[in-house]
């Protein structure tokens, strides 16, 4: 138990901080978990979530094949010409393809293929990018919230509990939608005049055509077809008894047939340190689930709520809210889950509460990762991409906006939640 507690807080230590690669920190944690003999070969494989890794890979080379189409460069210079390219109209409907994107897809992908794109469009424009990068991780985070497949948290939520892509569409779109809106209408207030644009620059930039974009028709259709099937896929898996993971690595393989790519090519596209990170986190956290932690973890939280359902719903959602927002969503879900399911199986708690302590999971630790810039891996991207071309986003300016738009949805939730399952 020592040692799984150690490895397991060492590891989020450096993970936190980012002075090593947190793949590279998250392997070692789970290879010390085998070498120290904490768990075995066996009991390590056993502990990863394979369905969570497979539905990552199935949707990362459909992402990374469609891409190659210059459809998201396409929907973004559509934009331009739908806003006549006013700038506060096209800062609220970018942020609206990015939050639909990352419903449909997953918000990581999404905000590299968008935010390059955004830039562009500021430099054209000659007006501060900053607006625009602040309100891609925000969207990125709260339409990535609504779908079992666009957030990373909600894809191991799914495959650990078996709820399917129409649970999280049913449970999540409706409160996703208010946070849009309101989000939306904020930054409209916000922002609406801070941007002075030449009228010159914007009839440059109207005079591209979007269908320009468009680099191989033959690749968009077959991307769109798939892209269509695997949403319906994900609808009807349930129906089937097929996993989510199956279905994305099915239309993946599917996709890879008739695209007439190199495969080599596609497949070094794919998000490998992603992958390898999960797979040593599921290796950490199964050594405290295997060595009694999240046990002792479970009895605590159940004895600070007194088993009250209501009490341990606003629990799990504003703890996961506030840890979120300051270390990686992705690692702290990933402890949770085996936490609250014990904590289910000791209070006796029915399927149907244990339903809505999953949503609050999923709101908490998806729209919590809003609150700071080091909160979803989305954030990091962004940031990420933002220094190289340029523009640093420092925590305290994201903060600013981020942490009471992160505050304000997490109410908008609990409401939602309060009204409708706590009741």
């Amino acid at each position: 138990m020592f040692i799984a507690i150690a490895v397991f807080l060492v590891s989020y230590l450096f993970i936190i901080t980012e002075k090593i690669n947190r793949t590279a920190i998250a392997l070692l944690g789970g290879t010390v978990i085998l070498i120290t003999g904490t768990l075995t070969q066996e009991e390590a494989i056993h502990y990863i979530d394979w369905n969570t890794l497979g539905l990552l890979l199935g949707m990362m080379i459909i992402v990374d094949l469609t891409k190659h189409s210059g459809l998201f460069e396409y929907l973004a210079l559509k934009a331009v010409h739908l806003t006549r390219a006013n700038p506060i109209a096209l800062l609220i409907v970018l942020g609206l393809i990015t939050a639909f994107l990352s419903a449909i897809l997953d918000n990581v992908t999404t905000v590299l293929l968008i935010v390059p794109v955004a830039l562009t469009i500021t430099r054209a424009l000659n007006i501060s990018p900053y607006p625009f990068l602040i309100n891609q991780i925000l969207m990125s985070n709260i339409g990535g919230t609504a779908t079992l497949i666009g957030d990373p948290p909600n894809i191991m939520i799914g495959s650990q509990t078996h709820l399917g892509f129409i649970d999280f569409l049913i449970n999540l779109s409706p409160v996703v939608l208010v946070i849009l809106i309101v989000t939306s209408t904020i930054f409209y207030f916000l922002f609406r005049k801070s941007f002075a644009v030449d009228d010159k620059l914007k009839q440059n930039l109207l005079a591209l055509d979007p269908k320009d974009k468009i680099t191989d028709y033959l690749l968009l259709k077959k991307s769109l077809i798939i892209i269509a099937l695997t949403i319906l896929g994900f609808s009807l898996h349930q129906l089937f008894h097929l996993e989510s993971a199956t279905v994305a690595l099915f239309m993946a393989m599917v996709f890879l047939a008739i695209s007439g790519k190199d495969i080599e090519h596609v497949l070094l596209g794919v998000e490998w340190p992603t992958i390898f990170f999960f797979l040593g986190l599921f290796i950490m956290v199964g050594a405290l689930e295997e060595t009694g932690v999240i046990h002792k973890i479970a009895v605590w939280g159940l004895e600070l709520t007194k088993g009250n359902v209501y009490l341990t719903g606003v629990f799990i959602l504003w703890v996961s809210a506030i840890a979120s927002a300051f270390i990686d969503n992705i690692p702290f879900v990933a402890t949770m889950i085996p936490l609250i399911k014990t904590m289910g199986n000791l209070a006796a708690f029915s399927p149907e509460v244990m339903e809505s302590f999953w949503w609050s999971l999923a709101l908490g630790a998806c729209l919590g990762g809003n609150g700071t810039i080091i909160g979803a891996s989305a954030n990091v991207i962004v940031a990420g991409i933002a220094e190289k071309e340029g523009y640093p986003i420092s925590y305290g300016r994201y903060f600013v906006y981020g942490f009471p738009l992160m505050l304000l949805s997490i109410i908008i939730s609990m409401v939602y939640l309060t009204l409708f399952y706590f009741m």
